[in-house]
């Protein structure tokens, strides 16, 4: 039986979706018959300003998937073909310095488009890392922007380093974490603007989301003092 999605106007989806393709730690992606994926919230919420950041961000030239519908906890998405680029670092297909600089270049055409609001912030992604960047034909393009929103750029290159160094101190599990040193030192060579200013705010904002564990929380400072050098 086909249905339209509650919240999702415009487009229908069966009601019984199956099992989920890929998941991550907010949400599962489903596979629709007409080539593009459901990304399902698992706890709910407001996919509307999601869908307005990314058709803004899209509609000036910045790689992310197109939405064809958002209502509820549901976004209907282009459907990407390509591994994340955490796939293929991990297979050794690219290499970790290429990875950072891809990572780097990112942020820096992100934070050059205009704000949302109009004012002279930039947009930020918030949660840009290897798991959040799908390598196409056509190049990279960046997913999951939940945590999107207008404010100061330098905030945005802490999150990323933080991620990054979560992931190179074991503070977060992740098969790549024994090779994630480096990227993030050429990283932090490479990166736009000065992402010590903002650390502590990034660990501060990083330290009260949901979806991380207590352990990961409690090893923010490890984490932190791994962006600043200190190994």
């Amino acid at each position: 039986m086909w249905a339209s999605v509650t919240g999702v106007t415009g487009v229908s989806v069966p009601e019984e979706l199956g099992e989920p393709f890929a998941f991550g730690r907010e949400a599962d992606v489903y596979a629709l018959a007409d080539g593009t994926v459901l990304r399902r919230y698992r706890d709910g919420g407001d996919t509307g300003p999601e869908a307005l950041v990314m058709r803004h961000v899209g509609d000036h030239g910045f790689p992310v998937p197109q939405v064809h519908a958002a209502g509820g906890a549901d976004l209907v998405l282009e459907r990407l073909d390509g591994p994340t680029m955490a796939t293929v670092l991990l297979a050794g297909s690219m290499l970790m310095e290429d990875g950072a600089a891809i990572l780097a270049d990112l942020l820096t055409r992100l934070h050059s488009l205009p704000s949302i609001s109009g004012d002279e912030q930039s947009v930020l992604h918030l949660d840009l890392h290897p798991e959040n960047v799908v390598i196409t034909a056509g190049g990279p393009v960046v997913i999951d922007w939940r945590n999107a929103r207008d404010g100061e750029p330098d905030l945005d290159t802490a999150f990323t380093a933080l991620i990054l160094a979560q992931v190179a101190t074991g503070a977060i599990e992740h098969p790549i974490h024994e090779r994630v040193g480096d990227m993030l030192d050429l990283f932090l060579e490479l990166a736009p603007g000065d992402p010590l200013r903002k650390l502590d705010e990034a660990v501060a904002m990083r330290s009260r989301q949901s979806t991380m564990s207590a352990d990961e929380v409690g090893l923010l400072p490890v984490a932190a003092a791994r962006v600043r050098g200190v190994r």
